[in-house]
């Protein structure tokens, strides 16, 4: 089972032992244990599903917004994705001990740089319990131990889960301390976690801009935030209609609860005329619409009320959008720049030109021409899962997966040489 700690500290204490075995764990080991979590989530589904509904019902009690109900919810397809999305990363090579760079200095020692695990790695998150089998998933592939820490909304998920995982890891022999999971507690809790520099290696928060200006008013230790993603879809003066209407609509409503959704829908004037049959869809598809006024006057039977300063800059989460005319694709770009989070843009075109200029002047960690800004996910990019999407400007950037979770160690052999 996995161990809830009496304290933070002990559980970072029992991660940092595991990890010092973990960085030599055999490649089958670390498998075998994967297979075993996918094994056991299909084994005891309707044991994961029952503790699931005991928190929806909890969070719906409680005056949970739907949209993170959805966040909280797991089904069979749900479980069985899950699942999926382990077996994947059994599939992808062991990062551990990979090869980055050999040469002989002058000095005649052959000098190589390996891939070797961060070693504890924190993952703070809200809502989604199925973070805790890809977290824990990511890190034990990638040789580190995981402190887990979710939201009180998920309590017995998470337990029941990291439970599967911590079995699944014994039964691998990998070391006690492997996965541990620590009580949701409160912001003194999470201060203390974002404290621990003897033991935590890095801190990955999963969740809204509240816990990331907590994290950031504390943490002492290294973060990479995934952070929240205010994405657009821009939509060039030549874009073929119905390939805007798609990409538009899917990226807003196909689950619109997620940070890859788009919050914004861009046109160029010249594309204005496509957006009637957009806003149509989407307003059928419940999302509330709000604009400029030029977008209103694109579409006057769309009911677009009007927009104000805040809705360019907000993460809904929900079924709203913001919807603007621009005059170029430069406007489009400065737009996107100014208001985006730096996660999932698109841009909708039949111009190469436009397609390059649009992914060379935004500055986001993923950029899609002529395809939804649903595509950013560990999963969809063949990382078999993911522990969250980083916009910041480090090593990790984008969808944070298995290399994401490791650092650099040189090597030198020599024959007895000493520097002069």
């Amino acid at each position: 089972m996995a161990v809830i700690a009496s304290t933070v500290p002990e559980a970072c204490s029992r991660a940092k032992r595991a990890s010092r075995e973990l960085v030599r764990a055999p490649t089958a080991a670390k498998d075998a244990a994967l297979r075993g979590v996918a094994e056991l989530l299909r084994e005891r589904r309707d044991e994961v599903l029952e503790a699931n509904a005991a928190d929806v019902e909890a969070g719906r009690e409680a005056g949970l917004e739907e949209s993170l109900v959805d966040r909280l919810t797991l089904d069979p397809a749900r479980v069985e994705a899950m699942a999926a999305g382990v077996l994947e990363i059994v599939a992808l090579e062991d990062p551990v001990g990979e090869v980055i760079e050999r040469r002989t200095l002058r000095s005649g020692i052959e000098l190589t740089k390996l891939r070797v695990p961060l070693g504890v790695i924190a993952i703070v998150y809200e809502a989604r319990p199925n973070v805790t089998v890809d977290a824990a998933a990511l890190c034990l592939k990638s040789g580190n131990a995981a402190v887990l820490r979710g939201s009180s909304t998920a309590e017995r998920s998470n337990a029941a889960l990291a439970a599967i995982v911590a079995e699944a890891a014994a039964e691998a022999g990998l070391p006690e301390g492997t996965v541990e999971l620590v009580s949701g507690g409160g912001r003194q809790e999470l201060a203390e976690l974002a404290t621990q520099e003897e033991t935590v290696d890095l801190l990955i928060p999963r969740g809204g801009e509240g816990l990331k200006a907590a994290l950031k008013a504390v943490a002492t230790v290294p973060v990479i935030y995934a952070a929240a993603g205010n994405c657009h879809v821009y939509v060039h003066g030549d874009a073929d209609p119905e390939m805007a209407r798609r990409i538009a609509v899917n990226a807003k409503v196909q689950r619109p609860g997620v940070c890859n959704a788009a919050e914004t829908l861009l046109l160029a004037a010249a594309a204005a005329e496509v957006l009637p049959p957009i806003a149509a869809e989407l307003r059928s598809a419940g999302v509330e619409l709000v604009g400029d006024e030029r977008a209103r006057e694109a579409a006057p039977d769309a009911e677009i009320a009007p927009a104000c300063d805040e809705d360019w800059d907000t993460e809904y989460l929900g079924l709203r959008m913001a919807v603007g005319v621009v005059d170029s694709l430069d406007e489009a770009i400065e737009h996107v720049n100014a208001h985006g989070t730096g996660h999932s843009e698109a841009i909708v075109t039949s111009s190469e030109a436009a397609a390059d200029r649009f992914a060379a002047g935004v500055d986001a960690a993923c950029v899609y021409v002529n395809a939804s800004t649903r595509f950013t996910d560990g999963f969809e990019f063949g990382m078999g899962a993911e522990i969250g999407n980083s916009t910041q400007k480090l090593h990790a950037r984008g969808p944070v997966g298995l290399r994401e979770l490791t650092t650099t160690k040189y090597v030198g052999r020599g024959t007895g040489q000493v520097r002069e």
